[in-house]
């Protein structure tokens, strides 16, 4: 879409506005003058007494006119931030009015572009508000739906607890373990598979050589780990004994307290065996992931996986038997080869199986995904929104709660990831980390680590592949060494 402004520049909340709205379409900024189709004018005036957007929308043939105002003083010259944040937000409602005028829908989440939507009722109960106005805040400032605003006010309070029960030396750990066995058509996660898992050993030497850097650095500052989340790719690609390894390691670096959530992603059940839930049970692993995303033989194929359903069985069982710890379960509405009622019927096998959690993900297209590259046929995103529906129903009805969610660019039907849990089975990594509730040191190729500090986020970034992360290792250790 072309794109004329006119008394701003406001480039990068207008192109999220975009992508939301029309996620086919891409920015262009033209240096003709305005007046054909396909295109947007958006202009902001600023008066005595109020300071105006006014949006034109070329569309198909038709134009859409749309203003929206603020008054000026409310836009004060000595606080250029909320200033700023107000006038992209007059501007990004005109633009969406006259959008979805245009195309007579609004999406689910209406004018929120953002990957946090929780973080705006949270805010606001933090400042006083009560629930019921976060909420209408929710609904008359961004124009979510009534069924979002439900998830993001359960996923707020999970939040609200959470915070409430955190220490101010506490802080969450993420390992990186960017190895599969195969590549999932759908993932886009900068992880290694097949030849490249060769690399291992040498990774594991160098990781062992950053976990040791920043773990005496922690204890110096007296810091104490309330979360550890062991992630990837796959980390049960490792071997049981490198498993062992890893775990020993991270006990014996950081100062972990007693009962200190330990969540390794297990993942793919093809990687699952039982001396490798051993190593993470007397490691101190509690939580484990067993990954379905479908119980379909046919789309589990379509997708990649080497596994059948009868697999994912296997693995849940053994797991069970190893008694590691609270289990969750991974689905994605809106696979190649799925239907409605497939989905449906995915959700109620693993319902029956009993975790304590399940995350229910929308399908999203990301750039370096295979399937975005094959173009293959999808579910629709009103077929995406019936599964996720049938998902929050059967769900609640089973006595799951949304704790956490979060939205990614290029989903189906603009929709989100949920996770659920049984009452008492919070992930709290997964809430400090969304929420960015406090600092999460971040160890190993790809990771980031943000330290939460006053009123902002500061970021430090390992290399994202692995072979890079190898090749650098000695800056990296000296970067946290230094890093408290």
């Amino acid at each position: 879409m072309k794109l004329f402004f006119s008394g701003h520049q406001e480039k990068y909340a207008v192109e999220q506005t975009l992508l939301t709205l029309f996620p086919q379409e891409r920015p262009v900024y033209p240096d003709q003058a305005p007046g054909e189709d396909n295109e947007l004018e958006l202009s902001f005036s600023r008066g005595k007494t109020w300071c105006t957007a006014s949006a034109l929308l070329r569309r198909e043939g038709k134009t859409y006119a749309k203003q929206c105002r603020v008054r000026t003083d409310a836009l004060p010259a000595d606080d250029p931030v909320t200033a700023t944040r107000l006038t992209r937000r007059t501007l990004q409602r005109a633009f969406y009015l006259a959008a979805v005028e245009h195309l007579g829908t609004e999406p689910p989440w209406g004018m929120l572009s953002g990957v946090r939507p929780v973080k705006l009722p949270t805010r606001a109960m933090e400042a006083g508000a009560t629930p019921r106005q976060a909420e209408a805040m929710l609904r008359d400032q961004y124009r979510v739906t009534p069924a979002r605003r439900a998830l993001a006010m359960d996923c707020a309070q999970a939040s609200l607890a959470v915070k409430r029960s955190l220490e101010p030396q506490e802080i969450s750990l993420y390992v990186g373990i960017p190895f599969c066995p195969t590549r999932c058509a759908y993932c886009s996660f900068i992880s290694s598979s097949g030849s490249a898992n060769r690399l291992i050993p040498t990774y594991l030497e160098g990781l062992f050589q950053e976990i040791d850097a920043a773990g005496a650095a922690c204890q110096r500052a007296g810091k104490t780990v309330r979360s550890v989340y062991i992630g990837g790719g796959t980390p049960t690609t490792l071997s049981a004994a490198q498993l062992a390894q890893l775990l020993d390691r991270l006990r014996s670096a950081f100062a972990l307290k007693p009962g200190t959530e330990f969540t390794v992603e297990a993942g793919r059940p093809d990687t699952i065996t039982r001396e490798k839930l051993e190593a993470i049970r007397n490691g101190g692993g509690n939580r484990i992931s067993v990954n379905p995303q479908t119980m379909s033989d046919q789309v589990l194929e379509a997708i990649g996986r080497s596994h059948r359903a009868v697999d994912i069985r296997r693995a849940y069982a053994l797991a069970r038997e190893v008694q590691v710890g609270a289990i969750n379960m991974d689905l994605i509405a809106g696979l190649p080869a799925d239907t409605v009622e497939g989905f449906q019927e995915t959700l109620n096998q693993v319902i029956a199986l009993d975790p304590e959690n399940i995350t229910v993900h929308t399908l999203a297209l990301k750039r370096g995904a295979r399937l975005r590259q094959e173009e293959a046929p999808l579910p629709t995103g009103e077929e995406a929104a019936r599964m996720l529906t049938f998902a929050w129903q059967s769900l609640r009805k089973a006595g799951y709660l949304p704790y956490y969610l979060y939205r990614q660019k290029f989903m189906s039907g603009a929709f989100e990831n949920v996770g659920w849990c049984k009452p008492g089975y919070e992930n709290v990594y997964n809430i400090c980390m969304m929420e960015e509730l406090h600092t999460v040191l971040s160890l190993g190729a790809g990771g980031v680590t943000k330290t939460i500090g006053e009123g902002c986020v500061a970021r430090l970034a390992n290399p994202k592949y692995p072979q890079e992360y190898i090749q650098q290792i000695q800056r990296i250790v000296a970067e946290k060494a230094a890093w408290v």
